[in-house]
């Protein structure tokens, strides 16, 4: 019999919202059509922001959005998306697709889209292509109440008080599409950089610094060495790939339980990677004032056929919805110093939360798991140990959870992760009284996804939960992800 002890007793750190956070690059139709559809479009639409989308999005308490980009972010000069949109700079997206971006969405437009949403802004910096002054001018226009020159181009756009930006990136992946940069010649680059992005009056910045690609230790290590006093937090990034080769990375639907397999093994990496980085991290800062932020992570296959290479639109089943809730059990588990994490990427991009067609709008299986867990944001992480686990295939685990407490009510979400065995657990519940227990589960085959006119996963109540003089008894099906509410 699997067991999962869970000790309310061992709290082992607040998890922070940010963990459930997103990303929206101007990459394929993230940005327009998915979020952004223009004042004038007939689809229902605040301010251009598509009315079904920003509902979905506060639906699952989406903390914080990352934008504009990826890769796109150092190619971006913030000044050609501010202004009367007639006379903003058309320029080609070289990164994605070769498709003209004529910068309709900008600034003002990314504001009002997290005014909307209700979450905090994420702005990433451009460091490959930009420079000192415009970064510095940036964040003097988002957040100065001064009377400079910078400040009153943002009066006369339609803002005067300050936007108030607290998270801020310096630069993305500046060891590869943002710059090809060695280590060193970033660390210094960053110490001079973050250096103009001043503080203005009460809006203090969170300063995030480039981190490593995957399970690059020696960038970590040189970053922190030499400008890791510099920094608030410093941002890693993970795709999970079921092959590991980027040159063969396989159908986001057409796979066979081998593949599936090792998808998930794949994503259990992102494990030993927040290890190894946070070690490195504490090396160098043992008050660990540093945080560790994924604002780039999710699954990454091959593009859907007929649909734009450039654009990395891909379906989302079930083995996507497998490796979100394995990969937000890892979060949880390290919340203490994971500060924020960003799924790659909100709408029609790679393992999106939402897809758009049209006006038809469909939640994918990953959304559905951001709904299951959002219980656990501003909770406290709880001790869980599980025992007796067997293995799924290829080394996998067959249950993934993790467990928090909020206001005297405990939330556990765990995974099934066997395409086609049910599993069965004991829940101990140590410290906790728990008179009543209730549920939700998402299940379904590995390869089931939600299409336009074609509703096959959702949430359901879970039924398979009972609470015994033992604790909670687990009935899970194959493929399943479930939330169990003990008060």
């Amino acid at each position: 019999m699997n067991t999962i002890t869970i000790n309310a007793r061992r709290p082992t750190g607040a998890i922070n919202p940010n963990i459930y956070g997103h990303f929206a690059e101007h990459l394929g139709r993230c940005i327009y059509q998915g979020l952004y559809v223009g004042e004038e479009s007939a689809i229902p639409n605040v301010k251009g922001m598509r009315t079904d989308v920003v509902e979905a999005l506060k639906a699952i308490k989406a903390p914080v959005l990352r934008w504009p980009g990826g890769c796109f972010a150092d190619e971006y000069h913030w000044r050609d998306g501010i202004g009367p949109k007639d006379r903003r700079k058309r320029m080609v997206n070289t990164h994605w697709g070769n498709v003209v971006e004529d910068n309709s969405f900008g600034t003002h437009e990314f504001m009002e889209l997290c005014r909307q949403i209700g979450c905090a802004p994420y702005v990433n910096g451009n460091l490959g292509s930009g420079t000192v002054r415009e970064m510095s001018e940036w964040v003097e226009y988002l957040n100065s109440a001064g009377d400079s020159s910078v400040v009153r181009e943002r009066w006369a756009n339609g803002q005067k008080e300050p936007f108030g930006v607290r998270y801020f990136g310096v630069g993305n992946e500046s060891w590869g599409c943002g710059g090809n940069m060695r280590p060193e010649h970033y660390a210094d680059e960053y110490r001079r950089y973050q250096t103009y992005c001043r503080n203005h009056g009460a809006h203090t910045l969170y300063r995030i610094a480039c981190g490593a690609n995957a399970d690059d230790y020696r960038w970590t290590e040189v970053l922190m060495e030499r400008a890791g006093r510099f920094m608030d937090a410093l941002a890693v990034h993970y795709y999970t790939l079921p092959s590991g080769d980027w040159h063969n990375k396989g159908s986001a639907t057409g796979f066979d339980e081998a593949a599936y397999y090792r998808t998930l093994k794949q994503a259990l990496r992102m494990e030993q990677i927040v290890r190894g980085h946070l070690q490195i991290m504490s090396r160098y800062d043992p008050e660990r004032r540093v945080g560790l932020i994924v604002d780039e992570w999710g699954t990454w296959f091959d593009a859907e056929p007929g649909a734009n290479p450039g654009f990395l639109y891909q379906q989302n089943t079930m083995r996507d919805a497998m490796v979100a809730a394995m990969t937000l059990n890892i979060f949880n588990a390290h919340c203490d110093r994971i500060v924020m994490a960003n799924l790659a990427q909100t709408v029609n991009v790679l393992q999106a939360v939402i897809l758009t067609e049209g006006d038809q709008m469909v939640r994918t299986p990953t959304y559905h798991v951001f709904d299951l867990y959002k219980a656990h944001q501003g909770a406290t992480a709880l001790d869980i140990r599980l025992e007796g686990v067997a293995e799924a295939g290829e080394g996998v685990p067959q249950l993934s959870a993790s467990a928090s407490l909020k206001g005297g009510a405990l939330t556990l979400t765990v995974a099934n992760t066997s395409a086609g065995k049910p599993a069965q657990a004991r829940v101990a519940l140590l410290g906790l009284d728990a008179k009543a227990v209730a549920g939700r589960i998402l299940a379904g085959a590995m390869a089931d996804y939600n299409d336009f006119g074609a509703n096959r996963v959702c949430v359901r109540p879970f039924e398979g939960a009972s609470l015994g003089s033992d604790g909670v008894q687990l009935n899970l099906p194959p493929c399943s992800v479930a939330e169990i509410t003990c008060s």
